[in-house]
């Protein structure tokens, strides 16, 4: 056998009363792997049972330690009845495959019920024999490592990047099969469990296998979804970034560096230029998986392209030919390779040469009930012919790759939207082929890029632009052509020259449907979707406006449809770039009857739009420099020609000609209001808050301006369900609902943070789903990083050869932040506070250091609390090893959630059993933290009239070990590489 499993139960403690005649439980354990189980003796009449357990041993393929779970459930005994479940565990033992992983998973885990929660922990040791296997048709793919991180991981670098993985399995769903009308909600709940575990290994060992079969050893931006059906059946689909990774071992690769987080990205993850023997031989195709079938009874395709603002350098007077070059040398290394798609969105410097901007896809499907898993699966074609879509439009836009890719589905009866979304890119070839070019060639291509601005120069031809754009000479280098405005779906490139800081913009939209069903609902909802695109991006045109800048990172556009609605949420991180030519102003303009009272009330909307914009500019901290004309052998940029922003309600040419803009600047854009969805977005403009002074927000990483982190960061989760009443519900009272739902849930997590004041949150990242009929539920997950108050805050310009920084001289308003955070600014919850919960710290194991901070990181000291955060760094610490993803999948339901506190007392405590139980899950593996953490899923479900309830969460990350930096100053440097090893054994969790 290649592999044999060891599993040794030690102990039980605090475990539920199961026998009320002595108030103690009869307890034992079952172990299965496989078809295979073990039990323990009972231990009688105790609630903290010390078994210590034979080793119980399971002999298996590599193939089977990959896709099962090893399940553990405890029971109670009884004599004269059926056995009593206590609860189960799920290990899985794929982090143990690794060449370099732990060798033993050792810990206290909660056990867990889905009908109770958790009752109590179990102690448990687990160990993994693999033997060598030469047998060249093998199906498992240990060995291959899985990163969440959408960033090259801290303590390795990339040799070779080679390309996209994809794969999808099916099964049908327990919830709805025919045993339904006998089943137990806790039998259901845990053979979907059971099911999803299966199904997730399977899916993570064949990803693996492509990556093999690519050469490659790693895959990175790791995104794993499931597609919850209904009686369709259930589908687990993942994306990622095949890549050649080597561990960096050098001692100055855990020496302690800058706290700034965008110059430790710099230093870690650095891509050397490819090593002989690393050739990958092998394409990345769209692979026609094996899963379920899903009959295609209604297609539509709603291609998105988002032409405004698309950026990226064509071929100028100077550096043509060198260009023109490069770009016939990338060609050539990708004519052996499929269109390339990344999911990474943070690359080592060289690697992104030009951004061409945003692309997107949506198609609504007809879905239908899943008749044989072993068929070839529909859904393959459907992701297919979206790829397509995204590489058309990514070629039109004169790129080769695409990057920061995703996709995302929403699911609601029979109707399925399927979107996926990217940023058209030309990369260096160097890296995505064997060997460079030829060295002083090389050398002279990257240095005629433009250090700073490089990616925003167009890389589409100026005279055959696909789109109508207003370009201008880059305000930078003065070279190359650059868009007015750029959208991207990336973390700003650590080399961006930016001015001031960025801020969070967000666009939100509800729109009412009618109720349908099948092939009539699949065609009002398509019908709906171009122009709710349009709005959203309408939106975030205004707002980026407004608060003065130019550029967006990070673009996240959400579309959920529920029965009577759909919805549409956009994220991102706005920023002024040095190389884009300044924002224009917002001018209202229209057809405006002979009132008076109406002309003052546009003047006084005009006037508090300007003003707004002024404040912004202050509070960001933009200031570009003035740009001298006279600037000898640089071509003067363009005048910038007028854009106006247009209604989809009035779009007819005679309504355009009409418009007065003889007044105003002439730069700005026009903003009609000649009809109420133009008054509404005006209203929204004028409508959103702030944050307090204090605080600042993005969905990136990396807050641009901001770089005297300290070590302080504190990640909390949020989730608010609100039910809407059907009476007199209108779009425009819609919208007001979920504008106020979100704008009063970012309030209360200032309110509640405002101790840590000054501080930035961090990756925003806001999900919103209509899980029943008038229902909204949007779930916020976030890190808080506070900042030095000590020093000044300090504006950068960053560059490759060197980085520009400006104190800030009006940052006094920054610090002084009353605590009491002014209560009076806070409205009142306009919703029922039953429906909202907030879950600032939801875990019992409060966050902490290391127990014993003076002693070194490697002693034999108790490990600490287990960190988490979705950044992919930890501040402050250096990441020196990484032990494997967490994929969780848990369920709870109840039937008594008047009793548990409601809906809030009842996602507050499923949501803190889910950290607790990832916490244990990471400190058995030996890690002490959990980077690029995210709650991918939130399914809540309510039955308000049979007091009943259920939510379904999926999470994941990475487990790490890191080390403080304060702790690697005072430990010697061969010492801390030599002696890092202990931190990986088995420690014990602060309760």
């Amino acid at each position: 056998m290649p592999g044999k499993l060891k599993v040794k139960i030690v102990a039980g403690r605090h475990l539920p009363v199961m026998d009320r005649a002595s108030d103690l439980t009869d307890a034992f354990v079952e172990v299965k792997f496989g078809n295979t189980t073990f039990k323990t003796d009972v231990y009688l009449k105790s609630l903290n049972p010390q078994w210590n357990s034979e080793w119980f041993k399971f002999e298996v393929d590599d193939e089977d330690l990959q896709d099962e779970p090893l399940q553990i459930t405890v029971l109670d005994h009884d004599t004269y009845s059926a056995n009593d479940a206590i609860g189960k565990v799920y290990i899985d033992i794929d982090p143990l495959l690794y060449s370099e992983a732990a060798t033993v998973i050792s810990g206290w885990f909660p056990i867990y019920d889905t009908i109770h929660g958790i009752r109590g922990e179990i102690n448990v040791v687990v160990k993994v024999d693999l033997f060598n296997d030469l047998n060249r048709f093998r199906q498992s793919s240990c060995g291959v490592k899985f990163f969440c991180t959408t960033s090259i991981p801290k303590c390795y670098r990339a040799v070779i990047i080679h390309g996209f993985v994809e794969e999808l399995v099916v099964n049908e769903d327990p919830e709805y099969q025919w045993i339904d009308r006998i089943r137990t909600p806790r039998a259901s709940n845990e053979a979907r469990q059971r099911l999803i575990s299966l199904m997730s290994g399977e899916l993570q060992r064949k990803i693996g296998l492509k990556v093999l079969e690519m050469r490659g050893n790693a895959v990175v931006g790791y995104l794993q979804c499931f597609d919850l059906e209904g009686e369709s059946g259930l589908v687990v689909r993942a994306i990622g970034t095949a890549c050649t990774l080597d561990k960096l071992s050098s001692p100055a690769a855990f020496l302690p560096a800058c706290n700034s987080p965008s110059k430790e990205m710099k230093e870690s993850p650095l891509v050397h230029p490819p090593s002989h023997g690393c050739r990958s031989t092998h394409n990345s195709p769209i692979h026609t998986a094996t899963g379920s079938r899903l009959t295609q009874n209604f297609s539509v395709s709603v291609p998105t392209l988002i032409y405004t603002g698309m950026g990226s350098g064509s071929a100028g007077k100077e550096g043509g030919p060198f260009k023109a070059l490069l770009r016939q040398q990338t060609q050539s290394a990708l004519e052996q390779r499929e269109f390339p798609f990344f999911t990474l969105t943070a690359f080592p410097p060289g690697f992104l040469l030009h951004v061409g901007g945003v692309v997107s896809a949506r198609s609504v499907k007809l879905l239908d009930r899943i008749h044989n898993p072993d068929e070839p699966e529909t859904r393959d074609a459907w992701w297919a012919e979206i790829r397509q879509e995204i590489k058309s439009h990514a070629k039109a836009l004169g790129c080769h790759a695409v990057v920061g890719y995703s996709e995302s589905t929403s699911i609601c009866e029979e109707v399925c939207i399927l979107s996926a979304s990217g940023t058209a890119a030309v990369l260096n070839p160097r890296f995505l082929q064997e060997g460079t070019v030829e060295g002083c060639l090389e050398q002279r291509l990257e240095e005629n890029l433009p250090v700073g601005c490089g990616f925003c120069h167009i890389p589409y031809d100026e005279l055959n632009m696909p789109f109508p754009a207003h370009l201008t000479y880059c305000y930078n280098c003065r070279k190359q052509k650059v868009p007015d405005v750029l959208f991207t779906t990336i973390d700003l490139p650590t080399d961006a020259a930016v001015i001031g800081k960025g801020c969070l913009i967000q666009a939100r939209l509800c729109r009412l449907k009618k109720k349908a069903q099948a092939e009539a609902n699949a065609t009002a909802v398509s019908n709906l979707l171009p122009f709710m695109e349009y709005e959203v991006h309408t939106q975030l045109m205004n707002k980026l406006k407004l608060k003065g800048m130019n550029a967006l990172f990070g673009l996240r556009i959400q579309i959920t449809v529920g029965e009577n609605m759909l919805m549409g949420l956009a994220s991102a991180t706005g920023v002024y770039l040095a190389a884009l030519p300044p924002p224009g102003g917002i001018q209202i303009a229209g057809k405006t009857p002979n009132d008076g009272t109406y002309e003052q009330h546009v003047s006084h909307m005009q006037k508090k739009i300007n003003d707004t914009i002024a404040k912004n500019k202050e509070l960001y901290e933009i200031s570009p420099p003035e740009i001298s004309e006279e600037i000898i052998g640089s071509p003067i940029p363009e005048p910038r020609q007028r854009s106006r922003l247009l209604r989809s309600q009035s779009e007819s040419s005679d309504e355009v000609t009409e418009l007065d803009l003889s007044h105003g600047k002439k730069d700005a854009f026009v903003l009609e209001i000649d009809d109420t969805d133009a008054m509404e977005d005006v209203h929204s403009l004028l409508t959103d808050v702030p944050p307090p002074s204090g605080f600042y927000s993005c969905n990136t990483e990396i807050m641009p301006g901001i770089n005297n982190w300290t070590s302080e960061i504190q990640m909390f989760t949020s989730v608010r369900v609100i039910r809407l009443s059907s009476l007199n519900l209108t779009n425009q009272a819609l919208n007001k609902n979920f504008n106020d739902l979100c704008e009063n849930l970012l309030k209360s997590l200032y309110f509640k943070l405002r101790s840590m004041i000054p501080c930035c949150l961090c990756h925003v990242n806001f999900t919103v789903s209509l899980p029943e009929d008038e229902l909204i539920q949007v779930t916020v997950t976030a890190v808080a990083i506070t900042f030095d108050k000590n020093q000044a805050l300090q504006t950068t310009k960053t560059h490759a050869e060197k980085s520009l920084q400006r104190a800030s001289t009006d940052n006094e308003d920054l610090l002084q932040f009353p605590l009491e955070l002014c209560s009076d600014s806070l409205p009142s919850h306009p919703f029922p506070p039953a429906k909202a919960v907030t879950v600032e710290k939801a875990s019992p194991m409060a966050e902490g250091n290391f127990r014993n901070r003076s002693a070194p990181p490697c002693a034999n000291s108790t490990v600490g609390v287990v960190k988490m955060t979705p950044l992919s760094f930890i501040p402050g610490a250096k990441i020196t090893k990484y032990l494997g993803i967490i994929n969780m999948f848990f369920i709870r339901e109840t039937t008594s959630l008047r009793e548990e506190g409601g809906v809030s007392g009842f996602l507050h405590a499923f949501i803190a059993e889910v950290f607790a139980m990832v916490r244990a899950h990471v400190a058995a593996l030996g890690g002490n933290a959990v980077v690029s953490y995210i709650m991918k899923q939130c399914v809540f479900m309510e039955n308000p009239n049979k007091n009943q309830a259920q939510c379904l969460i999926n999470v994941s990350g990475d487990a790490v070990v890191f080390v403080r930096e304060s702790d690697l100053e005072v430990i010697p440097t061969q010492q801390s590489t030599a002696n890092c090893q202990p931190l990986c054994t088995g420690g014990e969790v602060t309760t």
